[in-house]
């Protein structure tokens, strides 16, 4: 009996799942880079913007922007055959801060998405993934028509650690988000091996 190439049966892998957290200020372009990347249906929880939330939603910059995320976008993309990235999506406003804990449980990384034209935003997301040790990476959304900056400018602005990495990204764009996965997956896994070569020695 001859055994061909069409007789031999793939072994299945079963992948490894990470999570993944994508933060950020209010309007930044987190639901656009959940929708872009997943492979699935993107799980949303918009509401429409009310009147009543005027007071306590700052709409500067965003004037145009008519819902809010009010618990979290979900979806998912495979990057390997061995590895599919779960993407939760953070609420923006400081209202919903209460939902980060739990969304943040288990995550391997986070992204924090920036705007140029309000970096102020990004520092809360900053602030909150080094205090809980979450590594994470900045990437910044090159809106249309918003002014360009070196990203060694941008970084001084923010703050940023040397070890953190700063992207430009398109959020509308599935090739540029998945740059900026990547890139969040290789730092945790970096700093998870320093990690346990410290606590081995």
């Amino acid at each position: 009996m001859a055994f061909g190439r069409s007789s031999r049966k793939k072994s299945f892998v079963e992948p490894v799942t990470l999570k993944i957290l994508v933060a950020g200020g209010f309007g930044v372009g987190k639901t656009t880079l959940v929708g872009a990347v997943s492979e699935i249906r993107p799980l949303r929880t918009e509401e429409i913007l009310s009147e009543a939330g005027r007071p306590v939603d700052d709409l500067h910059g965003v004037e145009t922007k008519t819902t809010t995320t009010v618990a979290m976008d979900f979806g998912r993309i495979t990057l390997r055959e061995d590895l599919v990235l779960y993407l939760f999506g953070t609420p923006g406003q400081d209202r919903f801060w209460f939902l980060w804990d739990e969304l943040a449980q288990g995550a391997l990384g986070a992204v924090v998405l920036a705007d140029t034209r309000r970096l102020e935003d990004s520092f809360a997301a900053i602030d909150y993934f080094e205090r809980r040790g979450i590594p994470f990476t900045v990437a910044v959304n090159c809106f249309e028509g918003a002014q360009r900056f070196p990203a060694e400018s941008v970084r001084g602005a923010l703050d940023l650690d040397p070890e953190v990495e700063l992207l430009m990204c398109d959020a509308r764009d599935r090739e540029s988000v998945k740059n900026v996965l990547v890139a969040v997956v290789e730092h945790a896994l970096v700093l998870a091996d320093r990690s346990h070569a410290a606590a081995a020695t």
